[in-house]
């Protein structure tokens, strides 16, 4: 699958080349390749995870491409930290540092489904002395490769603003901020500055809605495109 430069009602994928400007973030990439092929496995991608009851969750809105090795060097480079698993004792922590706001840069992700399974790997970035806010992103990994034979990461970027009870499972969950373009945006920046990210293209018109509510509830608004990293790009 080529890059094109249409969109009827499926994709357009355009190359990122030279300046380019986020909310609140400006980079300068260079080109990335003469010619860019998009990821095969775009072309089925889900648009958003779910929750185990089968409820639409948070909007997937970045994807990655690399081996497992290469995505958590990236991570890594960029500052973003590698969630816990859950288990009793992480769970418990975790309340208890929001409570005494106490840092847990390791704090667990809740889980969410894409492809029938849970997040493959999930990372994190702290926010303050407490793990109730936070940066943090969950990717699946893709049984499909490319021709180089490495996997697309899916990943749903979003931004843990406080902790409250959900409106839909009366539980204990964070609240998501709506705005689910800066996180991405912040993400693959990050992944730019940390000199560890070949370069990445758009998927525009991947969210054919922009806007709606996830599993919790929350709001969330977007301009409907895909940011695609490419870890380590055949030059």
């Amino acid at each position: 699958m080529k890059i094109g430069t249409f969109c009827l009602g499926r994709f357009v994928l355009a190359a990122t080349l030279g300046f380019v400007g986020f909310a609140g973030y400006a980079i300068a990439l260079q080109p990335a390749a003469p010619q860019v092929e998009a990821h095969p496995a775009l072309a089925r991608a889900p648009r958003h995870a779910r929750t185990k009851h089968g409820h639409v969750g948070d909007p997937v809105n970045v994807a990655f491409v690399g081996t497992d090795v290469e995505l958590h060097r990236v991570l890594a480079a960029s500052g973003w930290y590698a969630a816990d698993p859950i288990t009793l004792a992480t769970s418990v922590r975790i309340a208890a540092d929001v409570v005494l706001r106490k840092p847990y840069d390791h704090a667990p992700v809740s889980d969410l489904y894409l492809w029938e399974r849970v997040q493959d790997a999930a990372f994190e970035q702290p926010v303050g002395d407490s793990p109730k806010q936070r940066h943090h992103v969950r990717f699946w990994r893709s049984a499909e490769v490319d021709r180089a034979g490495r996997p697309l990461w899916l990943g749903a970027a979003t931004f843990d603003e406080r902790v409250e009870i959900s409106r839909t499972t009366g539980g204990i969950t964070h609240r998501i901020a709506a705005d689910i373009d800066a996180e991405r945006n912040k993400l693959v920046t990050d992944a730019h500055r940390s000199g560890a990210l070949g370069g990445f293209y758009w998927m525009d018109c991947f969210h054919p809605e922009r806007e709606g509510r996830n599993g919790g509830g929350d709001p969330w608004f977007s301009d409907g495109r895909l940011a695609v990293g490419v870890i380590e790009l055949r030059r």
